[in-house]
Parts: C-alpha cells; structure tokens; sequence
C-alpha cells in the first residue's frame, strides 16, 4: 500500500518518540515563555519547561477545555502576530461562545499534509473525482478535505450541503469516485437518489466515502455498503484542533494519528489517570506543531482507544478506535450509561428498521423515560396493527438487552423523521428545557 511521506508514515516507533518528545520540549517553552494563558497555568500547576524531561512528563501540565477558548474570546489564546495568520475557523457557538482559531500559513501546511496522508491511506490519490459534501466557509471539513484532496493530486467537486438532487446529477455526469460528508447526510443522498431513479450503486463510479463529523457504528458501516456499494472510511478531527486530521487506512482498523504532528492520551474521565492501550477513555490530545493557536492536554470530550500494534499498512503510527460518543452526549437515565451510538448500533442489526431514529428523554415523576421513535423499513412497513406491534416489541427487547435499561420505543412511516445535511442531531433532552 502506496503511503504519502513514507519517511514519516513508516519511522520507527523508538525514533517517532525522540522527534515527539523533541517537539513537546519546544511548544512546552514557547507557550510557558510567550502565552500568558499558559504560564499563569504552569505557574498554578507548580510545573516549569525544566520538569518536563519525557514524553511521560506530559501528564505534569495542565489540561486545557473548550471552555477556555470562550473564556478568552475572540482571540485570547492566539500567539501568532496578526500578520502571521492567513486564516480564522469560527465554530458555531450553539452551546455558548463560538471559538476562534487562527491559522498561519504553517499550520495549513501540516493540516494540508496531514490529510494528504490520510486521504493516501485509504486508497484515494491521482485520477479520484472527490466530492467534498462537507460544508466551507467558517466550518472547518470542507475546506480541509478540499486542500487535502487537492494536494495528494485528486479532482475536487465543492459542493458544499445542500442541494442534493443537483449533487446526484453532478455525481453521475463528473463521474466522481470519492465523496467526504456526515454518513447520515450519505444515506440522505442514496434515498434522494432512488426517488430520482438513480442507483447510486449501478448508476454512479463512487465507490468510497470519507465520512465522520457525528457519532456512526461498524452496522452504518455495513449498511452503506449493502444499499449503496460504498466503502466508507471513518474520519476524525475537531475545530479546535485544526479540524479533519485523521482517517482509516484501507485496512479498516482505526484511524492513524501522525506522532510527529500530535500526542494523544486516553484518560479515565472521572479519575483523570492514564489508561493503557486498548482500554476506552476520554481523548486528550497535545498538538505538536501548531503556530497559531497552541493546543496542550487538550480535553476533547471523545470515548475511544489508542492501538499501538502494528497496522498490517506497514504504517507504524498509533491508531485511534471509532469513538464511542462523547463524554457531554452520554445520557444518564436511571443510573445507566447510553450513547446514542449504542442505539444506532442496534438498530441497525434489526431489517425490520431503516437507519433513522430520534431520541427523547423526559422526566416522569422521579424516574427518567426515554422514548425512541425509528422509521420502519419500507419492506417491512404494514397496515397490519398486529405486525407492528410485534415489530415494536421485538425492538424494544433489542434496545433492553443492549442499552441494560427499560426504553419505549415508536414506529414511524418510511421518510418521516428529520433528515441532516451537516451533524446529525438526535437527540432531544426535555429534562433540560
């Protein structure tokens, strides 16, 4: 399998830590020496550029949240000088303040060369047609994917969201083989297409999808691939960060994080300690090489887990598992732990649905209840009373044996229930309205 840098993608291990730790060393005094942010922190945490002599001294520096780039809006941690940035990225601020990043020109050259690598793992390169789906502008995935894709030689198609019947055409007529959008937004397409009287699988030469940007399973996985003929590739990344960084190789077995460009950590949430390889925590993520906006201990909020053993790519940087969700969309009800990635999950191992569902969780009294209502698959769709029931029960056991807690679940109507062209939002937490 073809890598992009091999110098880099294929260093050994032993000489990927020296360059990390070599890295680490240099953002450490840069931040504590020009950041006022970050040495009003260090100071706090009793901890000085000197103490930090191995990668696992990294655990002695404080931890940076969301939370701190609002505080200090719009630009409060940004070390650059203004006429070093070439770039803003704004998230939305729908939780609270947006956050600013600004981006030197170096920073977009690791971010380009960072999906360079990517984009080159998972088998797309030279004579690809891309359609990047992801939204440009302030959001940072359309934009990076475009960059990226450009760089490793593919043609770009910037459609942007939006659209989806004129997508479908251009798909077919610019015989386009790759596309990057959210996996739910992918399905939209194939459901828009069939009323068109497309096949999406017979009709078009898309043949794999870079997809990510909300929580998604290994049966999504499954079911593109079966309804649509695609292999979908999972991508991660995050504004903060830069945005998309990271995708799976072709072998399917997490997505490979570039040492020389970031350090990750998976901690138990609660007690904030270091958990070992193969074990599921919150990531936190140290990013070696960026100018403009730092990052260091970065809580990203994300359930995964790191794998060291060797890829069978030959690439011999770490990987990051499909994320579990989010330690923020984790949603506690009657003492029990559920992610709505577990119900997708789920739900996708049972024909009698299709893919789409919605979440809601109200407060009864004392006790919390959760309602999930799903479309029926339009094979399975009835005007038997009896066979819906029986349909309803049969998921309603599924999703207790799953989830290890009592939930009601409603049968809607094949194409009844909100489609998303950008993030999936599931979810309906009436406990907080």
């Amino acid at each position: 399998m073809r890598c992009w840098d091999p110098r880099i993608e294929e260093m050994p291990v032993a000489d990927l830590r020296k360059l990390q730790f070599k890295l680490l060393k240099t953002l450490v005094y840069r931040v504590y020496s020009f950041s006022s942010f970050y040495h009003k922190r260090m100071k706090e945490a009793g901890v000085h550029p000197d103490d930090i002599n191995s990668l696992e001294d990294i655990t002695r520096l404080p931890f940076m949240h969301k939370k701190d780039l609002r505080d200090t809006y719009p630009d409060g941690l940004i070390m650059s000088e203004q006429e070093e940035l070439v770039r803003y990225h704004v998230s939305s601020g729908t939780t609270g303040k947006p956050t600013v990043v600004g981006y030197t020109k170096n920073d977009i050259y690791n971010w380009t060369e960072s999906l360079a690598r990517a984009l080159t793992s998972a088998g797309i390169g030279r004579g690809d047609v891309m359609q990047v789906s992801y939204g440009y502008g302030l959001f940072t995935g359309g934009l990076g994917l475009h960059y990226g894709a450009e760089r490793i030689g593919a043609t770009v198609l910037p459609t942007s969201v939006g659209n989806t019947e004129r997508q479908i055409e251009l798909m077919q007529d610019l015989r386009v083989t790759a596309i990057a959008c959210t996996p739910s937004y992918l399905l939209h397409m194939g459901e828009v297409a069939e009323k068109m009287g497309v096949s999406i699988k017979n009709d078009t030469r898309l043949r794999k999808a870079i997809v990510g940007a909300e929580p998604w399973s290994e049966q999504m996985r499954l079911r593109i691939k079966e309804s649509l003929g695609v292999d979908a590739y999972d991508i991660y990344g995050t504004s903060e960060l830069s945005g998309p960084l990271f995708c799976e190789c072709e072998y399917q077995q997490g997505f490979h994080v570039w040492s020389d460009l970031i350090y990750p950590e998976i901690l138990d949430p609660d007690s904030q300690k270091p958990l070992p390889p193969g074990e599921r925590g919150e990531l936190v993520v140290t990013m070696l090489q960026k100018d403009g906006l730092p990052i260091i201990r970065y809580r990203t909020g994300d359930i995964t887990a790191i794998r060291e053993d060797p890829c069978p790519c030959g690439r011999t940087h770490p990987r990051l598992e499909r994320l579990s969700g989010r330690v923020d969309d984790m949603l506690i009800i009657r003492g029990i732990n559920v992610f709505p990635s577990q119900i997708e999950h789920a739900l996708l191992g049972i024909p009698e649905v299709a893919e789409h569902f919605m979440i809601e969780v109200d407060r009864k009294g004392a006790l919390d209840e959760m309602l999930i209502k799903v479309e029926l698959a339009k094979e399975a769709f009835s005007d038997k009373i009896s066979d819906l029931m029986r349909t309803q029960r049969h998921v309603e056991k599924v999703l207790k044996s799953s989830l290890n807690v009592q939930v009601s679940v409603e049968l809607t109507e094949p194409g009844t229930l909100p489609r998303f062209e950008g993030k999936a939002k599931r979810v309906i937490d009436k406990r907080l309205i």
